[in-house]
């Protein structure tokens, strides 16, 4: 009578987390569809091509001794978005990546745009849309954040919150109902 009573019990907890798969999945399948195919592109970018990350480019110097001041390279950085990016709002900068041992300053702005400067002589090497920073926006859910304009990224953060829950839900849900079988079997 134990026997039986125990595989009642397991077999009333596998259909909980059966239950538990299944809705969890329903609900988010839309976030998950988002997440793997980000993460995926993410994982391909710097193999892409230039398609969502454009190569690093190699300047004329990696001594620090021979660059331009970076306030220099930043205005010509400036310039050059200026020139060729028409917006109606001003286009901020986002950062500066310096690339050292390839002689290149690279200067990410607003709307996903960057461009790369020889930090020897200021010349452009590289310029255009950073798809990439766009995949990953969409991937960590800071993508809302940006449209709807809220700062501290209290979107990104329910929503990473949210779908690392659900990915361990799934997990040890996903888990019991491979195992739950397997030990109802050997209960036999």
């Amino acid at each position: 009578m134990s026997s039986t009573n125990s595989r009642k019990k397991q077999a009333k907890v596998l259909r909980i987390f059966r239950k538990i798969h299944r809705y969890t999945g329903a609900v988010l399948f839309i976030f998950f569809f988002f997440i793997s195919i980000s993460g995926l592109l993410l994982g391909w970018k710097k193999n892409s091509n230039g398609l969502l990350l454009a190569e690093t480019q190699k300047g004329t110097t990696s001594e620090f001794s021979e660059w331009l001041p970076l306030e220099v390279l930043y205005q010509k950085a400036y310039t050059i978005i200026q020139d060729s990016v028409v917006s109606e709002k001003p286009i901020a900068l986002d950062r500066v990546d310096i690339r050292k041992d390839k002689g290149v300053v690279k200067f990410i702005f607003d709307d996903y745009y960057g461009l790369q400067l020889d930090g020897g002589t200021g010349k452009l090497l590289e310029f255009g849309k950073r798809n990439a920073d766009l995949v990953e926006n969409i991937h960590d859910g800071s993508i809302l954040d940006r449209f709807f304009n809220i700062s501290g990224g209290y979107i990104k953060l329910t929503y990473s919150t949210i779908m690392s829950v659900a990915l361990l839900i799934f997990t040890i849900t996903g888990f019991w109902l491979w195992y739950g079988p397997k030990r109802m079997r050997n209960t036999t």
